[in-house]
């Protein structure tokens, strides 16, 4: 029998508050971004709310796929954020929970959202598509709104040009009106110019009904027949004048069915079908351009051929070059403008043939594109949880603030690698199950670095670690810092140090003269000893106890030499790596070899140097303990 336990239900339930805020977020994020882009088509229109209502309910249909992996990892961020800083994750840790045991109900959870978003992209997602792109095409044939401006040509009511000087908004009046009626031609335009004026639109919001009082009109009376310049009009003066211009101010729906060859309109089974009647069509066409190309361009260079032989045959085996220097230059350049014509016509045949198997590749590739995106974009779902759950257990911040930006950031990483690699792959420079897939092989280990590392419970946005490993890559090392103790406990035993000291400067002195550090070092043993050197890692031990202990004084002279001790690398100075099989494998490849032999005789060279200066610092600090003006 299945049984949930308490544990789940609260990770489930923190998990679900944030996510279902996260999600609407996202939505609307997104659906402002893609209103964004089509504002123009919206603005000014006259639109129905309704036509509104189903522009916002089939774009959001649409953009639920995309949403859906933002919202899981930023819930999962700042649900196990939640987690780390009030402790909460700790104390599971501590009950002997590991982590994949506690995000086990919400990998569930997750993959019952990957289904959820399959089912969108694949059943949902393409008939919100074809009813939302007729939308769009429906919005852009629209007539935009009447709304005359002031003091400039209005242009948007097709064959007219109006001009308003002034419009009184309380009355509807407009004053200074003047019209262009281009319907007949340009040259046969209609001005009518009225001192005032009011513009209605017909209950049918088919026709645009004009009142004019006190004005003229103007018409061009030239016909097509007519030659002369001078070109006779009438003129015509009113009180009060009525005019109809069509204008289609309503919205009409158009036929969508035009759209159901899109990849985005169809689902994976009839993108498969497409997909196979594409190629086919696309090798008849390609068999098709073959046999023409054979039958005809071929024909004609095998016919050129044969009139070449016979010409040179004819012409006692003349060379066809002694024959055409023999040409006048006025021959010469008819042939060579006759060769050139047909090669251009040839390429210009073959470039138009070409473009029709181009725009095929291209379209059976945007369907095995848009088959595989169905796919990668419903398993990033997953693949952000397993980024977001372990990454939010490491940095150990809740809230709205540093899961946000992390989120973002990661979202952008993988918009631009998903983006970038289908769009290459489409332009059919790389392989499309690669280029689609490419998001996904590259966050995929992400997720499992991620998850590996916050199961172990093992550091990885500790800034030291990476400040230390990059400093040991480039030779460097930290200073040591000894300041003055406001409270000492103990204070140094200055007679048992003095003589601690005089062995840490004999062992320093002992080693330096048996290994030589000043002198090149053995290429062979460098990769072929892997061992660790105890002796130096003995002196290294020795040496900060007795700084530890020296700390206590409240010498301030005492404590400035204290400073001027090194820090050891115990192991810099020896073999590149502790395993043998390594060291061996650098030492083959030459440029390997090399480059970790300098850089071990650099740190011997170091070595050498650092114990030089442990020596002179343990006499200066003996010499000191030594003094009288010192007070033990």
């Amino acid at each position: 029998m299945l049984r949930i336990k308490k544990l789940d239900i609260f990770i489930l339930k923190s998990f679900l508050m944030l996510f279902i805020g996260t999600f609407f977020i996202c939505l609307f994020i997104f659906m402002m971004q893609f209103l964004w882009r089509y504002v123009d088509e919206l603005v000014g229109k006259g639109l129905e709310m309704s036509v509104l209502a189903q522009f916002f309910f089939y774009s959001a249909l649409t953009l639920i796929p995309l949403s859906l992996p933002l919202a899981i990892l930023l819930a999962a961020l700042m649900t196990f954020g939640n987690f780390g800083e009030r402790y909460e994750l700790l104390s599971m840790k501590a009950a002997g929970i590991p982590l994949l045991r506690i995000i086990r109900p919400l990998v569930i959870f997750c993959t019952f959202l990957c289904c959820t978003s399959f089912y969108f992209q694949n059943v949902i997602a393409p008939k919100a598509q074809v009813k939302l792109l007729t939308l769009l095409v429906s919005m852009k044939q629209t007539s935009p709104e009447l709304d005359i401006p002031e003091g400039v040509f209005y242009d948007e009511i097709e064959g007219y040009n109006i001009y308003v000087k002034q419009k009184d908004r309380e009355t509807g009046m407009l004053k200074d009106v003047l019209i262009y009626n281009f319907s007949d031609g340009f040259e046969n335009a209609h001005i009518i110019w009225a001192s005032e004026g009011k513009m209605e639109m017909t209950a049918d919001k088919q026709h645009l009904y004009l009142h004019l009082f006190n004005g003229e009109q103007f018409e061009n009376l030239k016909s097509q027949t007519i030659s002369s310049n001078n070109v006779p009009y009438r003129r015509e003066t009113f009180r009060e004048k009525h005019t109809i211009i069509e204008f289609d101010g309503g919205f009409n729906m158009v036929d969508g069915s035009f759209l159901s060859d899109r990849s985005d309109s169809k689902n994976m089974v009839e993108i498969s079908h497409s997909i196979d009647s594409l190629n086919h069509r696309a090798d008849s066409l390609g068999r098709t351009m073959y046999n023409e190309i054979k039958s005809s361009t071929y024909r004609k260079i095998e016919l050129s051929k044969a009139d070449s032989v016979k010409m040179a045959e004819t012409s006692s085996r003349i060379n066809i070059d002694s024959l055409f220097n023999s040409y006048t230059l006025a021959e010469k350049d008819k042939t060579l403008g006759s060769a050139a014509d047909r090669t251009e016509s040839l390429a210009s045949e073959w470039n138009m043939k070409s473009y029709q198997t181009t725009d095929a590749d291209n379209n059976i590739r945007k369907h095995e594109a848009d088959w595989h995106k169905k796919i990668t974009l419903s398993l990033s779902c997953l693949i952000f949880f397993f980024i977001g759950a372990p990454l939010g257990a490491i940095i150990r911040k809740g809230g709205l603030g540093m899961p946000v930006v992390v989120s973002v950031l990661i979202f952008v990483i993988y918009y631009i690698i998903d983006s970038g690699a289908t769009r290459v792959a489409k332009s059919g420079e790389m392989n499309m199950i690669l280029g689609v897939w490419m998001s996904s092989i590259v966050l995929a280990p992400i997720g499992a670095f991620f998850t590996y590392k916050s199961n172990n419970d093992s550091v990885v946005f500790n800034a030291e670690i990476y400040i230390n490993f990059f400093r040991m890559l480039l030779g460097l090392r930290p200073s040591r810092h000894v300041f003055r103790k406001e409270v000492i406990i103990d204070d140094p035993d200055y007679r048992r140090i003095e003589s601690d000291l005089n062995e840490l400067c004999y062992a320093c002195s002992a080693y330096d003269s048996r290994h030589k550090l000043a002198s090149a070092p053995n290429y062979i043993r460098i990769f072929t000893n892997n061992g660790h050197d105890d002796i130096i890692a003995g002196i290294s031990a020795k040496m900060e106890l007795l700084i530890e202990e020296l700390s206590n004084s409240k010498d301030s002279v005492l404590l400035g030499y204290l400073n001027k001790y090194p820090i050891l690398s115990t192991k810099a100075h020896k073999s590149p790596f502790d395993n043998r099989w390594l060291n061996l494998l650098a030492g083959v490849i030459v440029p390997v070899g090399i480059f970790f032999y300098f850089r071990i005789w650099r740190f011997s060279l170091r070595l050498d140097k650092d114990l030089k200066n442990i020596i002179k610092t343990s006499r200066d600090i003996q010499q000191r303990i030594n003094n009288e003006s010192f007070i033990i």
